[in-house]
């Protein structure tokens, strides 16, 4: 008798409800996934919005007014640009974080087949239009605000109904090494919309957007396609309910004792369930969990941190380090490739100690003197060092992206699931909101970067107060800058 191929039967050992797990986690994962592609390429393309024309060889057909901004992209060819390009930052984040509050209600109150894909079609549309500027000659800062408004508040679709998606297929168990490396979708998706958006950002900055624009679009038609949300919307081939292998062998094993009594009380108990299953939460009930205030305001300063970087980091390697705008994008996805790692770390250690504030805690303590460190170096001795930079900005990706992807993804599964919402399946789509939600309140913060880093008339001043800080607490480090200085 032939055997059965070995592929054949790896696939045939896992049960249906294994293959559907392993299905929405990849489906799910694809999903976010094209949510950050989709927000990275506003990060690079600031610096070709605004250059240093002097350097810049003009046609000889072209007739040139300014030398210094000839080559610049009108609004953003004044001297206030990076006020300007802080104003598109906050018309994203602002919607964001207010979407993001009333995200939830809408999560638990539509099928979240259809919240999600309609909100990855929609920002798909806006990231789109964001490019089109280019085609069209738009020259009207309104447009771009008014643009990236509408796409912050159609982008907090994605978090509450993934995490919601994921949280429902998977148990506590493994939770935090699962959603760990699940949670890396947020870094590959910055990794990609760097790579995607430095391929046009010197040709065609328009085509930066269009490109992930049209991905996100088209991964919300297949999210429409085939999405299942929860174990329950299993149907099989006869189109019944799918009941899962463990409920299963229960139901099986008292049928044999019980006769037809197990037929009343599973019955009893899946009424019982089904009266909570669409209940919806009030927000105070979900701020009288434990453990939901606490980790929304750990959320608050590690996602500041977090988008930070996201938003200005190519910038500022551009800046300081004169780079072009394509390798300092490449450059920026370094603190992403650490933040892979850091979240499965997380999850990991989360998991083996069962602690998953202590977890937070300790790798955030450890990453404030590390990106402080970061920055400092940065700011005098920028690849004078190549090799060191590169070091301390996967450290920096491991350590803060770390804590934000435990907090985002199992820890807020966790509470939403918590037993004293009944199994209210829903109500963990709330619970996701408000954590990421008052998270994304931080990100507001990303101005006080901006004011002391990168704003010219005051960079000066503050590069004079850190050194003699540095000259005042640190001797020994002191000598080292002045070394390289």
């Amino acid at each position: 008798m032939r055997s059965l191929a070995p592929g054949i039967k790896l696939i045939t050992s896992f049960s249906r409800d294994s293959w559907y797990r392993f299905f929405i986690l990849i489906l799910t994962f694809v999903f976010y996934t094209t949510y950050h592609l989709s927000r990275k390429p506003i990060s690079i393309i600031k610096s070709q919005l605004h250059r240093n024309c002097s350097d810049v060889i003009h046609p000889a057909d072209l007739n040139i007014t300014d030398n210094d901004t000839w080559c610049d992209w009108a609004p953003f060819d004044q001297n206030n640009y990076q006020n300007l390009f802080g104003v598109l930052d906050n018309c994203f984040l602002v919607a964001y974080a207010i979407g993001m509050f009333f995200s939830g209600m809408f999560g638990e109150r539509l099928p979240l087949r259809y919240y999600l894909s309609s909100g990855m079609i929609l920002s798909g549309l806006f990231t789109v239009l964001f490019g089109l500027g280019f085609y069209w000659q738009i020259h009207s800062l309104w447009y771009y605000c008014l643009v990236q408004a509408l796409n912050g508040l159609v982008q907090t679709t994605g978090w509450p109904a993934v995490v919601a998606c994921v949280g429902n297929w998977f148990g506590k168990g493994k939770r935090g090494f699962i959603m760990g490396i699940w949670n890396s979708h947020t870094s590959v998706g910055n990794i990609l919309g760097s790579l995607i958006a430095g391929v046009y950002v010197s040709s065609a900055w328009g085509l930066s957007f269009i490109v992930p624009g049209i991905i996100i679009a088209s991964a919300g038609v297949i999210c429409f396609l085939f999405l299942v949300e929860s174990k329950s919307h299993t149907l099989d081939i006869y189109g019944e309910f799918a009941l899962t292998s463990e409920k299963k062998r229960y139901d099986v094993a008292n049928l044999a004792t019980n006769g037809y009594r197990t037929v009343t009380v599973a019955f009893s108990c899946c009424q019982d369930r089904s009266k909570y299953h669409n209940v919806t939460i009030a927000k105070c009930a979900v701020f009288m969990l434990q453990g939901v205030v606490e980790f929304s305001l750990c959320l608050l300063f590690a996602k500041l941190v977090s988008y930070t970087f996201l938003y200005w980091l190519p910038l500022y390697i551009a800046n300081v380090a004169n780079f072009d705008p394509k390798k300092a994008g490449d450059l920026s996805t370094l603190f992403d490739v650490g933040g892979i790692v850091g979240g499965i770390l997380a999850g990991l250690i989360s998991d083996y100690s069962g602690g998953r504030a202590t977890t937070c805690c300790a790798m955030l303590i450890i990453a404030a003197p590390m990106v402080s460190q970061t920055v400092l170096l940065s700011f005098f001795i920028f690849f004078n060092g190549l090799p060191t930079t590169i070091g301390m900005l996967l450290w920096c990706g491991a350590l803060v992206n770390g804590p934000y992807a435990l907090i985002t993804t199992a820890v807020s599964a966790d509470l939403g699931t918590h037993e004293c919402l009944r199994g209210n399946s829903r109500a963990l789509s709330t619970v996701t909101a408000i954590i990421d939600g008052t998270g994304s309140i931080g990100m507001q913060g990303m101005w006080l970067f901006f004011f002391l880093f990168l704003k010219p008339d005051i960079q000066n001043a503050t590069r004079s107060f850190l050194l003699r800080l540095l000259l005042k607490y640190n001797s020994c480090l002191s000598f080292t800058f002045l070394n390289f200085l």
